[in-house]
């Protein structure tokens, strides 16, 4: 996108936003204080013409108690089940609580998650390579529209603790992690069955992840995952008015990630993480601004290929890919940029244009225009001895700079804690994508 374009963008929705002003300073209906269990539940669909059509149920219960810490929840149970026809799946169970143990916030979270597709494009950003006429099918450079992708298969266990030191704005934090990743080319003949001759997918070698494999770029002993035990310490500075939807605060958190060999772990690393989040209330209940910095650095050790594409998070946000997509950065290729070391943000101006009470539930409708970016900070370091192939394949790189993104966000909220979010962003560089849409629960921050 140049600065035309994003000069036009900005500029419709500060229309849309004076256009909505007078409608929502016409509504003065008081909110309900919530008490007891509240359930918010909405049906998982999707369709993609490789993994199939996706069905599925996304649930979460959240118990407000007596109401006296409403908007804020005290105990949250998180339930997805989806499935594809082609055989992708969700299966996740996720809670959240800071009243279960005594000055202590618990979350606990197990899933597998199965993916037949998932995006591979290389590591280091822009120093891997993209064309998107590989994917093509009436480009001549066609290769496979499963020339980026690979298959994984992560199973996770996750628990953490979030203790007070100072009157619940200074916390300690620890953890641990088990992560089970299984990683092989995409299973062409089970995605590929029921088709006619003429609309089977071609996938030569594997596609990019069988090249890696061949160029040495992913080491031998790696190139079908492994296991990787994980410890969490560090400390949490926590001011925000709301967790689930903030106006104004700040969350900021300083985290050492550990793999010990003593747990077991082939690969023993440790990683430094800084996550800023702060929010500002420009009119009170109605718009903020809200903007998140990460830092995510590898301090030692050796970090196999199947965990870099992972960014790490305090709970109870998920830790599932890296940059580029619906968590990270919107519009972008999902998995884009992978290295040791990253640092990215996003901006967010988020306008509540509608506040309504219906059936004694409390609803908004908010629009939140973003701006997301990222960049690979740490390499991961290549091998020197490369053939020719792998030589001319890297020569078509470029150097690691800024990536962006911004599009526009639109929220569906419950009670200030069940929100239905779809965003659309758009990448500013050919190189990282065209768009992308995304259909999914809660602020991204």
């Amino acid at each position: 996108m140049n600065a035309k374009k994003l000069l036009v963008f900005l500029s419709f929705s500060v229309f849309i936003l004076s256009l909505t002003n007078a409608q929502n300073d016409s509504i003065q209906k008081q909110e309900k204080i919530k008490t007891g269990l509240t359930l918010g539940a909405v049906p998982a669909i999707a369709f993609d013409s490789d993994i199939g059509f996706k069905y599925g149920l996304v649930t979460n219960f959240y118990h407000f108690g007596d109401g006296s810490s409403y908007p804020n929840y005290k105990h949250s149970l998180f339930l997805e089940w989806s499935r594809t026809t082609k055989g992708s799946g969700i299966n996740e169970i996720l809670f959240d609580s800071d009243h279960l143990i005594p000055k202590t916030r618990v979350t606990a979270e197990f899933n597998i998650l199965t993916e037949q597709a998932l995006d591979f494009y290389g590591f280091n950003g822009y120093n891997a390579p993209y064309n998107k006429n590989y994917i093509d099918e009436n480009n001549n450079d066609y290769i496979s529209r499963l020339y980026y992708r690979y298959d994984r298969r992560l199973t996770r266990f996750r628990t953490e603790f979030l203790g007070n030191i100072i009157d619940k704005k200074l916390r300690w934090v620890a953890g641990y992690a088990f992560y089970g990743v299984k990683v092989d080319s995409v299973d062409v003949d089970k995605l590929n069955k029921g088709k006619d001759e003429e609309d089977k997918l071609p996938y030569t070698n594997g596609g990019l992840y069988g090249q890696y494999v061949d160029w040495g770029f992913i080491p031998e002993e790696q190139k079908n995952g492994g296991n990787t035990n994980l410890l969490k310490l560090g400390l949490v500075y926590d001011t925000r008015d709301n967790e689930a939807n903030s106006m104004k605060g700040m969350w900021t958190t300083l985290q050492f990630v550990l793999a010990p060999s003593f747990l077991g772990n082939d690969y023993s690393f440790s990683k430094l993480v800084l996550t800023h989040r702060q929010y500002f209330t420009l009119k009170p209940k109605v718009l903020s601004f809200a903007y998140r910095v990460s830092y995510q650095d590898k301090i030692s050790g050796d970090i196999p290929f199947y965990m870099l594409p992972l960014l790490f998070n305090s709970g109870p946000i998920k830790t599932r890919d890296g940059l580029g997509g619906a968590k990270t950065m919107r519009g972008v290729l999902r998995n884009r940029i992978v290295g040791e070391d990253y640092l990215y943000g996003n901006f967010e101006l988020r306008y509540k244009v509608i506040r309504r009470v219906i059936l004694n539930q409390n609803f908004y409708f908010a629009l939140a225009p973003f701006l997301d970016w990222g960049m690979v900070t740490g390499k991961y370091e290549l091998p020197n001895n490369l053939s020719t192939e792998a030589i001319s394949y890297l020569s078509q790189g470029e150097k690691e700079k800024l990536h962006l993104s911004s599009g526009l966000g639109t929220y569906f909220t419950l009670n200030d804690n069940f929100i239905v979010a779809i965003n659309y962003g758009i990448a500013f560089d050919k190189r990282d994508g065209d768009n992308g849409l995304y259909i999914g629960l809660g602020f991204l921050y």
